[in-house]
């Protein structure tokens, strides 16, 4: 099928946030938190990924960078490469977390980190169900808890777009960050369905199994910290990373089937003039999850 003449314009990507929280394990090495997204999502609903979200407008601003303690909005917008405004993805980022797997990464006013156990973690419980009820915003638990958002435990390791003909897209930053002692992960029953801390080659091994559904830029995300013994070895790994590039992956659907392409990979400057885009939502998803079932990741990646 020739592509169209005069394809529509591909959406503009909403930038979005995500945080691969990792943590030591004596029996499995390095650990990452993943959950999984509800069936009825619009986008792989079914599918094993890192908490992470849409960036919203109270993320950014004065009164969100008030909040934050370890970078400025001009070093992390340096870091991810734009003009203002960086430090909203760290917020972000940090919301969705608490939101989607009910951890807080922050530190108390007395400069110690904040543990949710006890009657504080109850109270927390219902902190979250009045922010992800919309009743209440974020930085109001903040303020009112009286708490400085640990933006510097954040570290900046990844970014993807989503590809061009998607019916949603996102320009995704991705994160890591090591999981506090004295905080338990739990599901929001809701977005998410399931959390589980899990190696990642044991991810990478369910989804070959065809036991979990994860999609390409996870599995990429997975064997790129699989590389490390420990959550020390990946933070530091982070923190003096030259740069960060972007990648944009091409989806191409024609008579020999579903391909991605990569940057630098033969044919991605011409893959649209030589195949059909996904035409709909349910064809985009679709050719996700074949591109993901045949990525076959190892190990080794």
């Amino acid at each position: 099928m020739a592509p169209s003449e005069n394809p529509e314009p591909p959406l503009i990507p909403r930038p979005a946030a995500t945080v691969m929280l990792v943590r030591d394990s004596q029996d499995s090495g390095i650990e990452v938190l993943m959950v999984k997204r509800n069936l009825n999502s619009d986008f792989v609903g079914g599918a094993y990924v890192f908490p992470g979200g849409a960036v919203d407008l109270a993320d950014g601003g004065s009164e969100a960078d008030s909040y934050c303690r370890g970078r400025s909005d001009e070093e992390a917008s340096v870091l991810l490469g734009v003009d203002h405004g960086g430090l909203a993805y760290w917020v972000a980022v940090l919301r969705e977390l608490f939101e989607e797997a009910g951890i807080l990464l922050a530190t108390t006013r007395e400069g110690t980190a904040l543990e949710l156990t006890g009657t504080t973690a109850t109270r927390f419980v219902q902190h979250r169900a009045t922010v992800n009820d919309r009743s209440r915003r974020f930085l109001d638990i903040i303020a009112e808890e009286d708490l400085t958002l640990d933006v510097g435990g954040l570290h900046y390791f990844a970014h993807w777009i989503t590809p061009e003909g998607a019916p949603r897209r996102y320009d995704t930053r991705f994160f890591v960050a090591t999981a506090p002692e004295r905080q338990t992960a739990a599901h929001d029953a809701s977005e998410v369905v399931a959390d589980e801390w899990i190696n990642p080659n044991d991810a990478l091994r369910r989804h070959r199994e065809g036991d979990i559904e994860i999609i390409f830029p996870t599995i990429r995300n997975l064997q790129a910290i699989s590389r490390f013994e420990s959550a020390e070895e990946l933070m530091n790994a982070a923190i003096t990373a030259a740069s960060v590039p972007a990648i944009l992956p091409r989806i191409t659907v024609s008579e020999k089937g579903v391909r991605i392409l990569l940057p630098g990979d033969d044919g991605y400057e011409e893959a649209y003039r030589t195949g059909t885009n996904p035409s709909s939502k349910g064809d985009f998803n679709e050719a996700v999850r074949q591109i993901s079932a045949a990525a076959n990741p190892t190990p080794e990646g």
